[in-house]
């Protein structure tokens, strides 16, 4: 859930990520199950980590929903029920978020995340499993891909990028995106807890056109740790992946969003994302309209049409 919101139709991207970023930060181990019995009915934990937890679901070939900054992995409750029938489904819920525990300071956040996601795929039998990550769940699935190709078949980046501040401008990097990032940061560990209510619920709007999708970030971001919310968004805010794009041999899809009624413009977030993936040879992208960050929520039957024909694929 970073938010980078759209707005308005006339401004460009590169201010509604400064003024969306700062109006969010103004504003015990984990169990993991194992592989389910049977749709919806869990087994006992077979692995254990602090830094995530996985709900399984259904039988059939492998697929990992990551959720994004601050969010549930209810966020893709609809999407997994779905895919249940024919496919296990592995919902990741990042620790930190969503009233989930964190008990790791000011981090790292990203990379023991990917390490653990590497380590449950590793120790609980899944094979192989296309992976879907939603903002800052796409740039983890992005980076678990490049760090273990044998382990991924496939990954959907959706409204993800694989350098966050590039909606700064074509010639940001992750220094001059630093003090932007701990500005960010700082802001969120000091606002008190009606400031940073408000300033999720100004932020939401944003970010989802779906009323009941932004009600339910609010609460999910409220129920998170600042701690947690403070690393992970500094971390991904200066993490740039472009560079180990060229070397990528696992297939990627990146679904993103475009809205001109106070989102980004079709032009505007075509030429964004075609300039920030142009470093991946044969990545497919795919513009979803009508639809702010949560694609999930706000077109949901787009959402499963392209998530069934990258399966297929």
């Amino acid at each position: 859930m970073i938010h980078f919101a759209r707005r308005a139709a006339g401004s460009t991207l590169r201010a509604l990520f400064v003024a969306s970023v700062l109006t969010l930060a103004a504003g015990g181990s984990v169990m993991v199950a194992g592989p389910a019995l049977a749709q919806g009915e869990p087994t006992a934990p077979t692995f254990l980590s602090d830094r995530l937890s996985v709900e399984v679901l259904g039988q059939g070939p492998d697929v990992i929903f990551i959720p994004g900054f601050a969010s549930s992995r209810e966020v893709w409750r609809a999407q997994a029920e779905r895919l249940a029938a024919t496919h296990r489904v592995h919902l990741v819920q990042l620790a930190g978020f969503a009233a989930q525990p964190w008990r790791h300071g000011d981090g790292p956040f990203l990379q023991p995340a990917i390490d653990g996601l590497a380590a449950y795929v590793h120790q609980s039998g899944v094979e192989r499993p296309a992976v879907i990550g939603h903002s800052m769940g796409g740039l983890i699935a992005l980076m678990l891909a490049q760090q273990h190709p044998d382990l991924v078949d496939r990954v959907m980046s959706v409204d993800s990028l694989p350098f966050f501040s590039a909606l700064y401008g074509p010639t940001a990097t992750a220094e001059t995106a630093r003090p932007f990032a701990d500005q960010a940061a700082a802001m969120m560990l000091s606002a008190d807890a009606d400031s940073f209510r408000a300033g999720q619920a100004m932020g939401a709007t944003g970010l989802a056109r779906d009323p009941a999708t932004q009600a339910a970030m609010v609460e999910w971001a409220v129920a998170s740790d600042r701690q947690a919310l403070a690393t992970a968004i500094r971390e991904v805010m200066t993490t740039d992946v472009r560079p180990q794009l060229a070397a990528m041999t696992t297939p990627v899809w990146a679904v993103y969003a475009a809205d001109d009624d106070g989102g980004a413009p079709a032009a505007m977030a075509d030429a964004l994302w075609t300039r920030e993936y142009a470093g991946l040879l044969g990545v497919h992208l795919v513009r979803v309209d009508g639809s702010r960050h949560f694609i999930m929520a706000d077109q949901p039957e787009r959402m499963t049409e392209q998530i069934d024909a990258f399966l297929a694929e």
